[in-house]
């Protein structure tokens, strides 16, 4: 089997790549990515030279670079996309071209190509925000009500995917997930970045009270439950993929401090961003009954595994930290003190 990975050069799409061909070695995997700030060429360099790995750089928004990569293609997973709220609130504009044009142009040439399955990773926060003292969690009938200009940017390619499937009868599936964390992942989402802030003798930014609580997802959970949607999905169907595993942001911090042997003093308070969602919840029920997903990871262990691989792999995240990176850092966290 041909599978197009879209994206696979940054988080979530290069750890994918890393599952699927050790689960799937005989498959053919072509990934597809411009690399972006957030896309790192060194995040496969373990698999580059292998024979069944194709790398295209390319943007999702150029139809001639997308046409060619979805040539003899089956299957297509579509990770690329702009994903880092606060930047999209800095700047909204490339989240729109990105996550809305890009989709749809991915979209035409796979119903173009007639590939088997087009399945559009997308997230939980396309349905808004959850009260911190409601036991309510988002399920593949909630109403989407997004909040920011990512989440926006999401809901409206989720619709331009369920459009293709109606339309066009494109065989497609929409997973939206929890947050994601693990290795690989760009030093500037809240575990890997207080994870390395506190390793360069840094302070870790917290917004607010801190009291934003988030269901965490280990990457590899996620890319098994992508998996199985893939093998055993119903096409036109959605899937959501969380944890059941609901904590404050403040709550991971503390947990990570100790893991490092750090105290609160190691920390500092930051402007509020606008609009910030209090509160995410996944019920994933229709995934683990009808396909049968369950998280293979604890949150306690799976945290204390991304400690120790950014602990084992500065010299990566090091390179990410560089002047283009301190100058949103000082533009984005305005302390309070």
């Amino acid at each position: 089997m041909r599978v197009l990975i879209t994206g696979g050069a940054g988080f979530i799409g290069s750890n994918f790549i890393h599952y699927w061909i050790k689960k799937h070695p005989e498959d053919y995997i072509v990934n597809l990515d411009k690399l972006t700030y957030a896309g790192n060429a060194d995040n496969l360099k373990s698999v580059e030279n292998n024979q069944n790995y194709l790398f295209i750089k390319g943007d999702i928004c150029d139809p001639k670079i997308v046409g060619e990569a979805m040539k003899g293609v089956d299957v297509v997973v579509n990770f690329a996309a702009e994903s880092h709220v606060d930047r999209s609130i800095l700047d909204p504009s490339p989240f729109i071209t990105t996550n809305v044009l890009g989709t749809q142009v991915l979209l035409e040439a796979a119903a173009n190509a007639r590939v088997k399955r087009f399945h559009h990773v997308s997230t939980d926060e396309v349905f808004g925000a959850l009260g911190l003292a409601s036991s309510e969690r988002f399920s593949e009938d909630t109403n989407y009500n997004p909040r920011s200009p990512y989440a926006a940017s999401k809901a409206a390619s989720d619709h331009l995917v369920r459009a293709y499937f109606y339309t066009y009868k494109l065989p497609i599936t929409i997973s939206n997930c929890s947050n994601n964390f693990g290795p690989y992942q760009f030093p500037e989402k809240l575990i890997s970045l207080a994870i390395t802030n506190l390793l360069e003798g840094k302070k870790i930014p917290i917004y607010g009270d801190g009291l934003y609580v988030r269901d965490w997802l280990y990457v590899e959970d996620h890319c098994e439950a992508i998996d199985l949607i893939l093998s055993k999905g119903k096409e036109g169907e959605t899937y959501c993929v969380g944890v059941d595993n609901d904590i404050a942001n403040i709550d991971v911090i503390k947990k990570i401090l100790k893991m490092l042997g750090k105290s609160e003093k190691d920390t500092e308070r930051v402007k509020d961003r606008p609009g910030h969602d209090r509160r995410y919840a996944i019920n994933s029920e229709k995934i683990k009954k009808e396909l049968g997903w369950q998280s293979n990871h604890t949150f306690e262990k799976s945290l204390t595994q991304t400690v120790k691989w950014y602990q084992d792999n500065s010299n990566w995240w090091k390179a990410l930290k560089n002047k283009e990176f301190d100058a949103y850092y000082k533009k984005q966290y305005k302390t309070l003190s």
